[in-house]
């Protein structure tokens, strides 16, 4: 039982099925497929606005190239300390940004307030040639720390940013978890919010390797098309791209593997809390949970098959994290409650 991610979960039945039947068809290249256009159309009508989309295979490179449009090499990107792009990206934004630097923001289980963030851009030197421009703010839906900022916290970060004069992005490789816990519209935690990118996954809740970049801020598109190109993410059996995500907007499959795997989650809350020498470290909002717990009994879920991303974090204590996804199953979590005992 592997709980170290959702990525680790198979490809889902209904997207490789898609990917079988649709293999045999020839079509154009790169964006001008029937595949693309139709996910282009699929995705207005979901989020209630006309956009501009851009698929890629990886989340690193959805969000790179995305705050690549929002930010020039002199430019600051504002985040939680812990956002992915900080602490799992291995340097790529600022790469394919050409240099713009990343600061991080405090706040408790991975999530930035706005008092916080209204200090930082207060005391930020505007126009100053010797300091870097704040130009972007990328948030995490769901954050580093499994937990949702609800439409109205997105609302209030959003106004801050924009008061002055930032873009906001938003790293949705969890997009449709946090929509399955706030139960809300896309639009409401996306473009209604203020965000003007958000790169939506798909690769943790059943795709192989699909994600979307999709602009609501229209005017960022132009730079964002070239740099894709440029980046080498622009792919040419891109209808093998839009099939997946076209896919996994259908019919709600994206929701309804969110929902089980959250559902999965509460489940297995459940257990481990029954066991006397495990605490959560973050509240579970979503479908990750971060753990503290002595090492026998981590010897003791190791031994028995679980396997977890030990070793998640030092701070603010020493924990491990555990995931759900829609592969989970309910019998993995009993079996879960009998190694433990509970």
């Amino acid at each position: 039982m592997n709980f170290a991610s959702d990525g680790v979960a198979y490809c889902a039945p209904e997207i490789m099925a898609r990917i079988v039947a649709d293999n045999p068809v020839t079509t154009a290249v790169f964006d001008a497929d029937e595949i693309t256009a139709a996910l282009k159309e699929r995705i207005e009508a979901m989020f209630e606005s006309e956009v501009d989309i851009f698929t890629v295979a990886t989340g690193s490179a959805s969000n790179s190239l995305a705050l690549a449009a929002m930010t020039q090499p002199y430019g600051a990107i504002l985040s939680h300390v812990e956002a992915h792009i900080q602490t799992d990206e291995c340097g790529a934004p600022e790469m394919i940004t050409g240099g713009a630097k990343l600061i991080g923001l405090p706040g408790e289980h991975g999530k930035i307030d706005a008092a916080t963030l209204e200090e930082a851009l207060k005391h930020s030197r505007f126009g100053f040639t010797h300091s870097v421009q704040p130009q972007a703010l990328s948030l995490s839906q769901i954050t580093e720390a499994g937990t949702v900022y609800t439409p109205d916290e997105m609302a209030d970060l959003c106004r801050i940013a924009k008061s002055y004069g930032l873009k906001v992005h938003v790293d949705g490789a969890r997009f449709a978890n946090a929509l399955a816990a706030l139960v809300c519209s896309p639009a409401e935690l996306s473009w209604k919010a203020g965000v003007d990118i958000l790169s939506l996954g798909a690769t943790k809740n059943g795709a192989i390797a699909a994600e979307v970049i999709i602009v609501f801020d229209r005017s960022l598109s132009e730079r964002l098309r070239y740099m894709r190109k440029r980046s080498g993410h622009m792919i040419a059996k891109n209808r093998l791209l839009a099939l997946q995500l076209d896919t996994y907007l259908t019919d709600d499959l994206w929701l309804r593997n969110a929902r089980h795997a959250n559902d999965m989650g509460r489940a297995l809350e459940s257990v481990l809390l029954r066991a006397p020498d495990i605490r959560l470290v973050h509240p579970r909002q979503a479908n990750e949970l971060f753990l503290v717990m002595p090492d026998d009994v981590l010897e003791r879920m190791r031994k028995g098959g679980i396997k977890m991303y030990e070793n998640w974090r030092t701070y603010p204590l020493r924990h491990h994290r555990m995931a759900t996804s829609f592969a989970t199953t309910p019998q993995d979590i009993d079996r879960v409650a009998a190694i433990l005992g509970v």
